[in-house]
């Protein structure tokens, strides 16, 4: 009958404690940042997001329609180092988490012991029948629980599962950061394929035109200043094609270490088709808050901050535990478990520090400053993220514009080498008016490469900016 009254009274001050229990910690608002109503720049090759035509979040490279470079995505998802690292990084947050939310719930142990004993003959208070030597016998076990009066508990549940969010926030960040590295020098590397090409086409278009060179110079009708400039034009074309082999090798070789692979075995076949930039849609500008794994981070952070104001305030208050153990004790093994031997105990524990030389007003005040700083942090990551955004959004266009101009002076550079060389053959003119037009179009046309590199560079900027392939998982 007491063991049952017992029993009734710790339900009911667990029960009473868990509806008293509440939260120190300030009332949690994010941040307020400047959010402008739309982006600065809203013309192609970018347009205004709907719900047909969002990106695919789960491999937005796919815009650019190139198999290969999905299948060095899937590489790198499967054995890139770095993603492996920030993967167990969270998953170290997300056992954290799991720590701290235990401390919600009862802890109860089993124990056991056996000893042999002998008792000093000058123990104080000894009785004189007692016996110097016996045996104990003990099997019994123990709860604790702490009563969560003033949200200590819960606050730190809190903040743990916002620092959870913010991981996962950060290895989305880091998955998001190595695919865009990845899609970049892939680019680059398509680039330097094309330039290769025309370097290439150059180097052909050289050697015939030092043939011819050097059979009007045999025939008398040219001078050996012009098969010098021929084959200096010549030369110069062939070491521009070792640079960019060079510069073809170095970004292969990134590419081999973003997959997981070896720089000395991995190797990709030369593909010089030419990559479109993908028709990029845009989402309002307050979407990027939620879409950005380093916005979503930086705000749980500072969520995280904020619970912890909650816990050092707490200190203040006293901590109250509820203790029960029970079990039985006996001399003697085979009677152990007998109504006789039956013993326990349960009771609350309270404890009240009175006085700390101010280490826990010093430790609110430390919070305090901590959730400050986060937000300030997150308000500086937002500014950078919108700013992001309109830098690669202006250079896609200025670049556009820039495209159409040197593709119209890659036109004109090579009508000019056409009739450069046609009054060559005819007398006309010398060959250093054919030098300087096969040099001007080689260089009109490497500029063009260049720049549609470049504009396809800043695309993957951008979609990097407006947050990839990554969604916002439900705040907690």
């Amino acid at each position: 009958m007491a063991r049952r009254e017992s029993l009734r009274l710790l339900s009911g001050l667990l029960l009473s404690a868990g509806l008293a229990a509440c939260s120190m910690a300030p009332t949690y608002k994010t941040p307020d940042v400047p959010v402008a109503p739309q982006f600065a720049n809203t013309n192609s090759p970018w347009v205004e997001a709907k719900p047909a035509d969002h990106l695919d979040r789960s491999s937005w490279w796919s815009l650019y329609g190139d198999a290969r470079l999905d299948g060095l995505q899937g590489q790198l998802l499967k054995n890139n180092a770095t993603l492996a690292a920030a993967y167990a990084h969270y998953q170290q947050a997300e056992a954290f988490t799991k720590q701290a939310r235990a401390g919600l719930f009862p802890t109860f142990g089993l124990n056991g012991n056996a000893t042999r004993n002998r008792e000093s003959d000058t123990r104080p208070l000894r009785g004189a029948t007692s016996p110097a030597y016996y045996n104990s016998y003990t099997i019994g076990g123990q709860l604790d629980y702490e009563v969560d009066l003033w949200g200590r508990v819960r606050d730190t549940v809190a903040a743990g599962t916002a620092e959870q969010a913010a991981s996962a926030a950060d290895l989305a960040g880091a998955q998001l950061s190595l695919q865009a590295q990845l899609a970049d020098n892939y680019l680059q590397l398509n680039g330097q394929d094309r330039q290769i090409k025309v370097l290439n086409e150059s180097i052909d278009a050289f050697s015939k035109a030092l043939q011819l060179t050097q059979s009007r110079h045999e025939g008398g009708i040219a001078s050996g200043l012009d098969v010098a400039r021929a084959q200096t034009q010549l030369s110069s074309a062939k070491s521009q094609l070792t640079q960019a082999q060079a510069q073809r090798g170095l970004v292969l070789h990134a590419i081999a270490v973003l997959v997981g692979d070896s720089a000395s075995t991995f190797a990709l076949e030369t593909k010089d088709d030419a990559v479109k930039v993908p028709t990029i849609p845009l989402e309002v500008p307050s979407a990027l808050l939620q879409r950005r794994p380093d916005v979503a981070a930086a705000e749980r952070r500072t969520a995280a901050a904020n619970a912890r104001v909650g816990v050092a305030r707490s200190a203040f208050f006293p901590q109250v535990t509820l203790d029960g153990q029970g079990g039985w004790q006996s001399d003697a093994w085979g009677s152990i478990a007998t109504a006789p031997n039956r013993f326990w105990a349960i009771g609350p524990t309270v404890l009240l520090n009175v006085f700390d030389g101010g280490r826990r007003k010093a430790a609110v005040e430390s919070a305090k400053a901590a959730t400050d700083e986060a937000g300030a942090k997150y308000r500086d990551v937002v500014l950078n993220a919108f700013a992001q955004v309109e830098d690669n959004l202006t250079l896609l266009r200025d670049l556009g514009s820039a495209l159409t101009d040197q593709r119209a002076a890659a036109d004109a550079a090579q009508r000019s080498v056409d009739l450069s060389l046609n009054r060559y053959r005819e007398g006309a003119v010398g060959y250093l008016d054919v030098v300087q037009a096969q040099t001007a179009a080689l260089d009109a046309r490497r500029s063009v490469i260049d720049l549609e590199t470049r504009q396809l560079r800043a695309s993957v900027a951008l979609i990097r900016a407006l947050g990839g392939g990554w969604q916002a998982p439900a705040a907690s």
